[in-house]
């Protein structure tokens, strides 16, 4: 067998075939058709993840008891829409009470916290003001600091709040993160507007008022965000301080009947024993009315978060 090959000119330089290059969109190699391919799959397995488990929670609180005790507590897909376990955890029982509880702390909590935060991080982006330094030190050093549980619990005890609504919001108005956080905000904001406003005559009060709140927007959502969040989800300060069941908030009553297992009854829910749906369903019901209202509220501030979140970060 003989193998021929073509003639080539003299001088010519044979090179390997060419690869496939992957195409550049400014300056960035794009991932080919297998990368991409496998990065659909995983994030189609991550969300599956995250989102089954949701979804389970929310058919369970609406499948019918029938349904519940055949799928052994747990149902995926119900084919039949039951709202019992809601109506019973709204008929005026602790579940109901705990509700109001949650929503008087977290938008009393949420107001103070953001009253007291943003003229607190104003006041430190006054640079040259009298003790600002000294302040703003202090601030930096409870990020570093934690006071620990059984001195906060003696300070609490030492101010009376013991078994009151304020336990819940007093020790935790103010956060040191979220200070430096709005400080950083408000020392961006141009110098001309402040200085010519001041030249005007305006007062520091009215620099604040009708300067920095309507710019602060952006920080302020993400920073609401933040206080709104954590004041919804704290159960540990009232298993801490509350021993009244009637002020417990609702992640209390979650953790009680759902995390530890606790079983609602009738005199709980407020209604009769004969019409008491599953245990597994009203717990379920319980997680879904604690997670909706944070689901409900952070699309209408997500605008803001991510021009928030970059408050203070280091601009190329």
């Amino acid at each position: 067998m003989t193998i021929t090959r073509e003639p080539t000119a003299r001088g010519a330089v044979t090179r390997p075939p060419a690869r496939r290059r992957r195409a550049v969109v400014d300056g960035v190699a794009m991932p080919g058709p297998t990368e991409r391919v496998a990065k659909g799959v995983i994030l189609t397995v991550a969300c599956a993840l995250v989102i089954l488990p949701f979804v389970g929670i929310v058919s369970t609180s609406l499948a019918t008891p029938e349904q519940v005790t055949k799928a052994g507590g747990f149902v995926l897909l119900p084919t039949g829409i039951d709202l019992s376990a809601y109506r019973m955890i709204f008929a005026g029982g602790v579940v109901t009470q705990a509700l109001w509880v949650s929503v008087l702390v977290t938008v009393v909590g949420t107001a103070i916290s953001l009253a007291l935060t943003t003229t607190l991080g104003w006041a430190l982006s006054r640079r040259g003001a009298f003790g600002v330094r000294g302040m703003l030190l202090l601030v930096l050093v409870s990020l570093l600091f934690n006071p620990g549980m059984i001195p906060s619990y003696l300070v609490v005890q030492r101010l009376g709040l013991l078994d009151s609504l304020w336990a819940l919001i007093i020790p935790t108005s103010v956060s040191a993160f979220n200070v430096v956080v709005v400080r950083a905000f408000f020392v961006q904001l141009p110098h001309e507007i402040i200085d010519s406003a001041r030249i005007d005559g305006a007062t520091e009060w009215q620099l604040f008022r009708r300067i920095g709140l309507p710019l602060s927007k952006p920080v302020l959502a993400v920073v609401g965000l933040f206080y709104g969040v954590g004041y919804w989800n704290a159960f540990f300060s009232a298993l801490l301080y509350l021993s009244d069941a009637s002020k417990w908030p609702l992640q209390l009553v979650l953790r009680t009947y759902v995390v530890d297992g606790t079983q609602l009854g009738s005199q709980d829910l407020g209604i009769d024993a004969s019409s008491l749906p599953p245990q597994t369903s009203l717990q379920m019901a319980i997680l879904v009315v604690s997670v909706v209202p944070v689901l409900l509220v952070y699309p209408f501030l997500q605008r803001h978060f991510a021009k928030g979140m970059l408050t203070g970060a280091v601009k190329g």
